[in-house]
């Protein structure tokens, strides 16, 4: 009876924040973010005979803000610099390449799911229309064109609010009068221009949320964020069980029932609802998880004789071997946290479950569930 109390109550749980997230999954991570970056170019063609430049040649100026519909999609508009200078060998040219462009962007990495192997490494993809005007010292004016760019931008995530880059991307120009050099008039009126880029840069998330697009992990169906809300629903549950009295009296029609406090505690221990969860490849317990090693650490306070098993696990990422090691270095973390709040080592064992194979592997979603430690009351 008290298990089927328990497990209706999370039941409910689970349901009403599934029908709140959906509603507000937009509002769970940033979406702006501006781009700034400099670096080098190689302008292709056309150049005049004699022209040319070093390989590769600075410098290239590059400054963007980008706006993310979800965590696979955006668009971003950006401006661009280019200084195109001879090399020394070739006769003497200095131009300078301006152009505008609004470009669209696909999230690789979530698309080509980078969260099951990293979380610090991302794959951006880019590519749109803009305007472009070359000047030069050999004309007076400006060679006014329409530019075509596509590219890609490897991330590397320094914090939640900084990510290194380095891109490379292609130009075409349409209606390029000039060659770079400024000297040659082209006769081809189509995208007869072509130039290269190659960048360092950093992406600067701009909101009042901790995670931004680029690093957000969203279930196939759901479209949940990530687990914070259930995360929040847990502590929730915790602290109304917290508000139960010390003995609850159960009415039966022959006999009457007392079921204490901690019986229910104990029960809740053991059916795993107090799991401590982490994120890829990492063994320090998530924020949100304190509660359930405080609800568990209560316990074993207020019952001195109990033992307990502490059993930790991994996902079905990587091979059984490493999440062997994973998974009793993040028992032995949770062991750590209770030996220091004063529980007695040997009150507590640890074992390695390996990689949860009772939690499927081709969801995001449900291998974060299997990233956990849960305990045994022995």
């Amino acid at each position: 009876m008290k298990k089927s109390v328990i497990i209706l109550a999370f039941a409910l749980g689970l349901t009403g924040m599934n029908a709140q997230t959906e509603g507000n999954t937009s509002k769970n991570f940033n979406k702006w973010s501006l781009e700034l970056a400099g670096g080098v170019n190689k302008p292709q063609k056309p150049f005049s005979d004699g022209y040319y430049t070093s390989t590769p040649s600075p410098w290239v100026g590059d400054f963007g803000i980008r706006y993310m519909f979800n965590n696979k999609f955006g668009l971003k508009a950006d401006v661009g610099y280019n200084s195109l200078t001879n090399k020394k060998n070739s006769l003497e040219f200095n131009s300078k390449y301006y152009r505008a462009d609004l470009q669209a962007v696909a999230n690789l990495g979530r698309i080509m799911n980078f969260e099951t192997w990293t979380n610090t490494i991302g794959l951006l993809g880019h590519t749109g229309f803009g305007y472009s005007q070359l000047r030069s010292d050999s004309f007076s004016g400006a060679d006014e064109m329409l530019n075509f760019i596509a590219g890609v931008t490897g991330q590397i995530k320094l914090s939640n609010r900084i990510a290194l880059t380095g891109d490379f991307s292609a130009i075409f120009n349409a209606s390029q009068d000039r060659s770079f050099d400024g000297v040659y008039l082209p006769d081809n009126r189509g995208f007869s221009g072509v130039l290269f880029n190659a960048t360092v840069g950093l992406n600067v998330y701009l909101g009042k949320h901790s995670k931004h697009a680029d690093w957000v992990v969203m279930d196939n169906n759901s479209n949940n964020a990530d687990l914070s809300a259930l995360e929040n629903k847990v502590a929730q549950l915790e602290e109304q069980v917290k508000k139960v009295p010390e003995k609850v009296i159960v009415e039966k029609p022959v006999t009457t029932t007392i079921v204490s406090d901690k019986d229910i505690v104990r029960e809740m221990i053991d059916s795993k609802y107090y799991s401590v969860y982490f994120d890829f490849n990492k063994a320090t317990p998530i924020e949100n998880s304190t509660a359930a090693i405080d609800a568990v650490l209560t316990y074993l306070r207020k019952n001195p004789s109990a033992n307990l098993d502490i059993i930790g696990y991994a996902d079905q990422v990587g091979s059984s071997e490493y999440n062997e090691k994973l998974s009793n270095k993040r028992a032995q973390n949770v062991k750590t946290i209770l030996e220091k709040a004063g529980i007695s080592s040997s009150r507590l064992n640890v074992v390695a479950g390996g990689a949860d194979t009772s939690i499927q592997k081709d969801s995001e979603e449900a291998r974060r569930l299997a990233r956990r430690v849960t305990f045994k009351v022995k």
